[in-house]
């Protein structure tokens, strides 16, 4: 089936006209963090999950707040503890002696955005896997610091209210389904993660020691997901190879797993995923 890039173009640019608002909400709030920001939209719109990973007070958890009520959307809390049970997460049944029945109280995984809190202290560990992709967020810069300062230190905080519902961000996801991805494209998504694998194939021995397991079918899934969703935020109808270098990092730093010579050789998955996009020949 052929596809009309520039009417398909068009379109996409008219229903992502959403995406300036939203920045726009978010930075009424939050200073800077243009990438923590750009990644919770990717996440929101591919339907994935989003590991976030940085030291307390980078504005993680005001920034997810605030993106839910930007969107009318229900936002709930899960404070991770070593005897977190259950209960504590899907909620429990309550008997009122009053009515001698038994009643529903949820638990907070019942809401549209659900920010699990310091997940490494949880006695069963997550497998990162199976998150979409990890952002680690970092230190803002000197003169972005300086407006923290001054927007705590303000006794008026910014009012954020309601753009979109969560009806808009459902149906912008199917919109997204539509952006185009050509084979060259797909066969790049696939020689990037194929070479976490098997780095000899690309001209990359030296990293065949360092690696202990490559990305699964799930890296391969999800770099063309959040591929296709930075491209709709940037208002384009189809993907290009910048989209996917952008998103290649996030999506593959939790999934390349390195050995322990690459430990003691001080080697970290984000260089070998540099290395990787810097060898593997882009269409």
């Amino acid at each position: 089936m052929e596809v009309d890039i520039k009417e398909l173009n068009a379109r996409i640019e008219k229903e992502s006209a959403f995406v300036d608002v939203l920045v726009s909400g978010m930075q009424k709030v939050i200073v800077g963090q243009k990438h923590l920001v750009e990644s919770l939209l990717i996440g929101l719109l591919a339907d994935g999950h989003v590991l976030l990973e940085g030291v307390p007070g980078l504005a993680k958890t005001l920034a997810i707040k605030t993106l839910g009520q930007l969107i009318d959307a229900d936002y709930s809390r899960i404070q991770f503890t070593p005897d977190l049970l259950p209960a504590d997460v899907i909620g429990t049944m309550i008997y009122s002696q009053k009515t001698e029945e038994f009643s529903i109280k949820k638990g907070p995984i019942f809401a549209n955005l659900v920010l699990a809190d310091e997940i490494n202290r949880a006695p069963a560990k997550a497998q990162v896997d199976r998150f979409m992709w990890k952002v680690v967020v970092s230190y803002p810069q000197k003169d972005e610091e300086k407006l923290v300062i001054r927007g705590n230190l303000n006794k008026v905080k910014p009012v954020v209210t309601p753009v979109l519902k969560p009806e808009d961000i459902l149906n912008a996801r199917k919109v997204v389904e539509d952006v185009y991805m050509d084979d060259k494209i797909e066969k790049y998504i696939v020689d990037l993660v194929f070479a976490t694998r098997f780095p000899e194939d690309y001209k990359l021995e030296h990293l065949k020691e360092m690696i202990s397991c490559g990305g699964s079918p799930r890296a391969s899934i999800n770099l063309a997901l959040a591929s296709r969703a930075h491209a709709f935020i940037n208002r384009r109808g189809y993907v290009v190879p910048e989209d996917v270098q952008a998103v290649a990092m996030d999506v593959l730093r939790h999934r390349v797993a390195l050995t322990y010579e690459a430990e003691a050789n001080n080697l970290s998955s984000e260089a070998v995923v540099a290395e990787i996009l810097n060898a593997v020949e882009v269409p």
